[in-house]
């Protein structure tokens, strides 16, 4: 039997590309639903990793990438999701938190098989990672008020996509509700 894990995938950023002004918006209406769910899962003793792109600065680690992002003047919006000293840290370089980086490995090892994903973009990064998750036989929750999105239509249609793949697209909760104690009650049940 396993255990959940939450990972927060790309929330460490300087919001300094294209993209970020359609971003913004949605990360700030999102920010509380994230924060609530980051501190419901530590209060848990859940694991909390974060995948997060390395924008292509190779020679980076995750100390150099937060530094900058609480630098920036968007600043505000990482405080707030600032991993502590027991979470967990993958760097990534494409939309798929798997593609290419040892979290398939990092899982196992630490006994998961749900993941809790939250984070940036819904229509890009997280859908994938939801996707990919499910191939690898990963039970998969995806908040949907703990992700944002740059275009609202594509958010809607790819949280649908993760509904009919069988992961689940819910309102967050707590650990002791759903969603992320879910997989563990179910098994207590049988189910």
């Amino acid at each position: 039997m396993g255990k959940s894990a939450v990972i927060v995938i790309d929330m460490i950023n300087t919001y300094d590309h294209p993209d970020a002004d359609r971003l913004v918006p949605s990360v700030e209406k999102a920010i509380p639903a994230l924060s609530g769910l980051l501190e419901c899962a530590r209060a848990a003793e859940m694991p909390v990793i974060y995948v997060n792109d390395n924008f292509g600065e190779w020679r980076s680690h995750h100390g150099e990438l937060l530094d900058k992002a609480l630098a920036g003047p968007r600043a505000y919006l990482v405080e707030p999701l600032r991993p502590d000293d027991a979470s967990l840290f993958v760097l990534k370089a494409r939309h798929s938190i798997f593609y290419e980086t040892p979290l398939t490995y990092l899982l196992a090892q630490q006994d998961i098989d749900h993941v809790v994903l939250c984070g940036q973009v819904t229509e890009q990064c997280v859908l994938y990672s939801a996707l990919d998750a499910h191939i690898r036989h990963l039970q998969v929750t995806v908040p949907e008020d703990a992700v944002a999105h740059i275009h609202a239509d594509l958010a809607d249609a790819a949280l649908r996509m993760m509904r009919r793949a069988r992961t689940s697209a819910q309102p967050r909760k707590c650990p002791s509700e759903s969603p992320l104690a879910e997989p563990q009650a179910r098994r207590q049940q049988g189910t």
